[in-house]
C-alpha cells in the first residue's frame, strides 16, 4: 500500500516536504544543498511567475538544460500548477529541439545560458517566453514579470492522477522521435514501486551523471531519491574522470545510476590490464579460483574510487557485457540491474546488489504484469508485453503509432524478446534486430557484439546484414594502438592501418569460433569514429541500418 494520498507529483513533494523539510535536497558538488523546504519554496515561487506570465492547466512549458539543482525546480513548478512539462536532451541537436518545441506546441521554454545557441534565430510561433533556468529570469516575451522568490501562485491548482505530467520526446535506436506521454500516476506510481528494489533513507547521497531529462535518471535518479528526502548532487560539468573522481571523494555517493558503457570502459581501461600486465598474475587469472580471489581484491579498490560507501550501483539503458558482468558479481561489487522503456516512465524490471543474477535484467516489479507474448514452444522466447499503472497513456498525436503498441486491454509491446526463467526476465534483444538468416534462423546481432566487445582494443562494435553477409563494424581503440607504436619511426597512420588490418583478421577468428554457425561474421569493417549514440550511450542503429525500428527507446 503507498503511503501518499494520490499519486502525483504535487502530493508526493508535499509529503516529502511534511517529512523531511529541514533534509538537504539538491545541490552542486562541493556547494551547500538547499533543504526540501526551501527546493518547495522556489518550486512555488516559479509556479507564480508562471502564472503571471498566463500559463495555463494543460499548457506545455519545455525545459532545456543540463543537470543543475534548478532543473527539478523548474520541473515541479510546472507539473504542480497542471501544467505538462516537455524535457529536452542537452544533447539533442538545434533542429531537433525546434522540431519538438513545434510538435508539442510548448508556450514557454526554460533554457540555461550554455544551451541557449541552440534555440537559434527561427521563430517557433507557440513560444511566448524563454525563461533562464539559472535564475528564472525572463530572457524573451513581451512581459513586465519578474521572478520573486517570496511569491506564491494567487490560484490553486487541482492536479489529478490521469492528467498529464510531461511529455518526453524520445531519442532512442529508432529513427523518429515519438513524443512519449506520461501520466502523474505514471511517473509517481513507478518512483514508489521502485522503492522495494533498494531501500533508501533521508541519509542517502545520489550523485547524478546521466541527464534528467531522461526518464531513467528523471524517475529512479530524481523523483525516487526526493520522495524518500535522499540528497543528489550534480556536477557542473561533464562527468569526465578529471571532474568524477574528484566529485566521487566529495559526495562519497552511497547510490549512482549509471549506463553499461560507463563501468565496462574502467573495467578495460582500469581492471583487466592489472591483471594481464604480469605473465604470473594472468596466468592465475585464468583459473576460476584465483580469479574469484582477484576479483574480490579489484571490487574492494573499486568502491574506494567511488567514495567508500556505495551500496547501489544501478546499470540500465542496454545489457552489459556478460564478461563485465561476471566481474562484477565475483567481486561483490555492489552493482544493480533494471529495464524498462520510457513508455514504462521506465521501470518494468530489476534486481538490487543481493538479488543479482548474471545476465539477467530481473524480477518484474511490484504492481507491474508482464507476459511473454505468444512463446516459442521450443524456447519460451516471445515478445516482452507489459501492463500497469506506469504504463504511458501513448504517443502525443499519434494516434495510428499508439495503437501499433498499445493493445485494447492495455497491453504495451515492448519489442524486446525475451524469456523468463525461476522469476528472472531475460532479453534476448530487440525484436526488429533480429536478423533472419538463409534458412528462416533468429540471428541475434546483440549476442555476436557482446563477444566482439571482448576482443583486445574493441571499443564498441555493431552487427548488420549487408547484401544478405553478416556485417560487423568495429571501432578499435586508435589512441591505445597509436600510443603502441609511436616511438617507432614509420607513420603512426600507416602502423594504425596495418594493426586495424591484423586486428580484423583475428578479430574474425576469434568471433567465429565463438558463436553458431549461422552467426559467423563474413566481413569486419573498422570504423574510425565513434558510433552515434542515445542519451543512455547505445548506438543508433537506424542510422547503419538499413532497417529501423519503430518502438521506443530502452532505459
Amino acid at each position: 500500500m503507498s503511503e501518499f494520498a494520490k499519486l502525483t507529483l504535487p502530493v508526493l513533494l508535499e509529503t516529502t516536504v511534511k517529512n523531511h523539510a529541514q533534509r538537504p535536497a539538491v545541490a552542486f558538488v562541493g556547494e551547500q544543498p538547499i533543504t526540501y523546504h526551501d527546493f518547495l519554496k522556489r518550486v512555488k515561487a516559479v509556479s507564480a511567475l508562471l502564472e503571471k506570465l498566463g500559463i495555463q492547466p494543460g499548457d506545455r512549458v519545455a525545459l532545456l538544460s543540463a543537470n543543475m539543482p534548478q532543473w527539478g525546480i523548474a520541473y515541479f513548478s510546472v507539473v504542480t500548477m497542471g501544467a505538462i512539462v516537455v524535457p529536452l536532451l542537452p544533447d539533442f541537436s538545434g533542429e531537433e529541439i525546434k522540431n519538438v518545441l513545434r510538435h508539442s506546441r510548448a508556450a514557454a521554454l526554460f533554457v540555461s545560458q550554455g544551451l541557449l545557441s541552440k534555440m537559434g534565430a527561427s521563430k517557433i510561433h507557440s513560444l511566448k517566453y524563454k525563461i533562464a533556468v539559472e535564475d528564472f529570469h525572463v530572457i524573451e516575451g513581451e512581459t513586465e514579470a519578474v521572478f520573486n522568490e517570496n511569491d506564491v501562485p494567487e490560484k490553486e491548482y487541482p492536479v489529478g492522477e490521469d492528467d498529464l505530467a510531461a511529455i518526453i520526446y524520445t531519442s532512442g535506436t529508432t529513427g523518429k522521435s515519438k513524443g512519449v506521454m506520461l501520466t502523474h500516476k505514471n511517473i509517481a506510481s513507478n518512483a514508489d514501486k521502485s522503492s522495494t528494489i533498494q531501500e533508501i533513507t533521508d541519509k542517502d547521497r545520489f550523485l547524478s551523471v546521466l541527464p534528467l531529462s531522461h526518464t531513467y535518471e528523471n524517475t529512479i535518479g530524481f523523483i525516487l531519491p526526493l520522495i524518500h528526502g535522499a540528497c543528489i548532487y550534480y556536477l557542473k560539468r561533464a562527468p569526465s574522470p578529471s571532474v568524477l573522481l574528484p566529485a566521487l571523494q566529495k559526495v562519497k555517493p552511497t547510490l549512482m545510476l549509471t549506463v553499461p558503457l560507463i563501468i565496462e570502459k574502467i573495467y578495460r581501461a582500469k581492471v583487466l590490464p592489472a591483471f594481464m600486465e604480469k605473465k604470473m598474475v594472468k596466468k592465475l587469472y585464468g583459473k576460476p579460483f584465483f580469479r574469484k580471489k582477484l576479483n574480490r581484491m579489484a571490487g574492494k579498490k573499486l568502491i574506494k574510487t567511488f567514495g567508500g560507501e556505495l551500496k547501489f550501483f544501478g546499470i540500465g539503458g542496454a545489457k552489459i557485457n556478460e564478461q563485465v558482468e561476471k566481474f562484477l558479481l565475483e567481486s561483490k561489487f555492489p552493482y544493480a540491474v533494471g529495464y524498462g522503456l520510457t513508455e514504462t516512465a521506465p521501470l518494468l524490471a530489476g534486481f538490487g546488489p543481493k538479488e543479482a543474477r548474471l545476465q539477467a535484467a530481473g524480477k518484474i516489479l511490484e504492481g507491474v504484469e508482464v507476459k511473454i507474448h505468444n512463446p516459442d514452444e521450443t524456447t519460451g522466447e516471445g515478445e516482452v508485453w507489459a501492463r500497469g499503472p506506469n504504463v504511458m497513456k501513448g504517443y502525443y498525436k499519434e494516434p495510428k503509432l499508439t495503437a501499433q503498441v498499445l493493445t485494447e486491454d492495455g497491453w504495451f509491446r515492448t519489442g524486446d524478446l525475451g524469456i523468463m526463467k525461476e522469476g528472472y526476465l531475460y532479453l534476448r534483444g530487440r525484436s526488429k534486430n533480429v536478423i533472419i538468416g538463409p534458412g528462416g534462423e533468429n540471428i541475434y546481432p546483440e549476442e555476436i557484439e557482446s563477444v566482439i566487445n571482448n576482443f583486445k582494443h574493441v571499443v564498441e562494435s555493431l552487427v548488420i546484414e549487408k547484401k544478405g553477409k553478416l556485417v560487423a563494424l568495429v571501432q578499435f581503440d586508435k589512441d591505445e594502438i597509436e600510443k603502441k607504436y609511436r616511438e617507432l619511426k614509420e607513420e603512426v597512420s600507416d602502423y594504425v592501418e596495418k594493426t586495424y588490418n591484423e586486428l580484423s583478421a583475428d578479430l574474425k577468428e576469434y568471433i567465429n569460433s565463438r558463436v553458431g554457425k549461422f552467426s559467423k561474421i563474413q566481413q569486419i569493417i573498422p570504423q574510425n569514429e565513434e558510433f552515434i549514440k542515445t542519451a543512455t550511450k547505445k548506438i543508433k542503429r537506424f542510422l547503419y541500418n538499413e532497417k529501423s525500428e519503430e518502438h521506443g527507446e530502452r532505459v
